[in-house]
């Protein structure tokens, strides 16, 4: 019935029959293998900082993730909100685009930006468990208040409730449902809330499941990191041969499930550093890959990586562009004659209103938006990028380019051709450069563009 008995459901959870969902087939179908890292990340005070007004630390974490990841590694969002709530938080935070989504504390599974659900997990959870009843039964417990009705789903009842009253109803309840023929699981977190699940549901569960598809398929990630805050994130430490992180800002309740549980265990560890630097950290802890964001990096000529390729060279240039408008670098002239030696002189720029310019008149043009945005809220990153050589020396790199100013949000869905040049620093030309706006994201008229 509770945190204890997840190890139990581990176990049962290989009875599940492997009923692959489209979704579930084409997410799989992205990487040839197995992925060198999956990431396994909680969202709210882990992933996302509610008190980093500026997102730094996640904007930290997205530069080294679409930069060194991205390409060959899969990101799972793991987290207690509904999808309602959970395109709420997209829409508000600049969080990447996962290859998977656990939501409503593990009881739904999605797959890819278009949120394919997976109908298997969905059967599998239907067994032993009826929500009229659940509702039936916690109606006769005055101290539960119901939360909202976004955050209530198919299979997760959902309370607020002090804590010292909270357990009182996790000793009770669950025995009154069993005799009602029901097998559930309580999840008691950040100090208030209460979810009532099937008891083969929870986060733990839904990673053991993907687990054993990935199993399936020959495509075991070479490594998983699991990282949480709460409670209802304990059950992510406890399946077998994965690597975890307690954010340095976890909660009482699940430091006290670690020290309970798996203080004695060296592949997890409670980080330094809050939310998602804790994960950054981690990566570095555990050598699962590199761990400096490139948003340290202050002077890449002064600093150079061992790995760089066209997904490198994008945050690179996107990374500039930032701190160019914020006066983060010194004005110089120089730093336009190098943009001009890495963007090919005959390359053309194609703007989301269909307008085309050579490269040469944009950087022109952004010479002039020199610390137009210091002192503002102005960030730039990018998502989802991907890459392909099509030729010798030829690549084709897709991405989307994100652009916030102040509360106006914009997305520019970005193709690029890329060559490579062994003269160049870090070998890559632009060649030519393709954006079109991401539906829902047109801003108003625009007589300046930077690609």
């Amino acid at each position: 019935m509770l945190l204890s008995r997840a190890a139990t459901h581990y176990r049962k959870i290989r009875g599940i029959k492997t009923l692959k969902t489209l979704g579930n087939r084409v997410h799989m179908d992205r990487l040839d293998g197995s992925a060198r890292l999956m990431i396994v990340s909680d969202l709210d005070s882990t992933m996302v900082d509610h008190d980093d007004l500026d997102n730094l630390s996640l904007l930290r974490f997205n530069a080294l993730w679409e930069a060194y990841y991205r390409h060959d590694s899969l990101l799972v969002f793991s987290t207690g909100r509904s999808l309602t709530s959970y395109k709420k938080l997209r829409n508000k935070k600049p969080l990447l685009t996962p290859d998977i989504t656990i939501m409503s504390v593990g009881t739904e599974i999605a797959y890819g930006e278009s949120m394919v659900p997976d109908t298997a997990w969905t059967q599998y959870l239907n067994q032993k468990w009826n929500r009229d009843i659940v509702t039936q039964e916690t109606a006769n417990f005055p101290e539960l208040t119901p939360q909202s009705e976004k955050e209530q789903r198919p299979h997760k009842v959902s309370f607020f409730v002090e804590k010292a009253k909270a357990w009182e109803i996790i000793n009770v309840l669950p025995k009154r449902l069993e005799e009602r023929g029901l097998d559930v699981k309580i999840i008691y977190s950040s100090g208030n809330a209460l979810d009532i699940l099937p008891q083969g549901a929870g986060k733990g569960q839904a990673l053991a499941y993907l687990l054993k598809n990935f199993k399936v398929d020959g495509k075991v990630p070479m490594n998983t990191l699991v990282c949480g805050d709460s409670g209802n994130d304990a059950e992510l430490y406890s399946v077998p041969e994965v690597y975890g992180v307690m954010v340095s800002n976890a909660q009482e309740e699940l430091l006290q499930w670690y020290t309970q549980n798996a203080k004695n265990n060296p592949n997890i560890i409670h980080a330094t550093e809050r939310c998602a630097a804790g994960i950054i950290q981690a990566i570095g802890n555990f050598c699962l890959g590199p761990n400096v964001s490139p948003r340290d990096i202050r002077d890449f000529k002064k600093c150079k990586v061992d790995i760089f390729g066209p997904s490198h060279e994008v945050v690179k240039y996107y990374l500039f562009y930032e701190r160019w408008r914020r006066a983060e670098v010194e004005k110089s002239e120089q730093y336009m004659q190098n943009l001009k030696s890495v963007f090919c002189p005959l390359g053309i720029f194609v703007d989301p209103s269909g307008g085309e310019q050579p490269f040469h008149q944009c950087i022109d043009s952004m010479a002039k938006l020199y610390g137009d945005m210091q002192g503002h809220q102005f960030h730039v990153w990018v998502d989802r990028i991907s890459s392909a050589q099509i030729g010798s020396d030829i690549w084709l790199v897709k991405f989307h380019k994100w652009e916030l100013s102040g509360i106006e949000l914009q997305c520019y869905v970005t193709t690029v051709l890329m060559s490579l040049k062994v003269e160049l620093p870090d070998g890559f030309s632009w060649v030519h450069v393709h954006q079109t706006w991401l539906d829902g994201s047109r801003a108003g008229d625009q007589t300046v563009w930077c690609f």
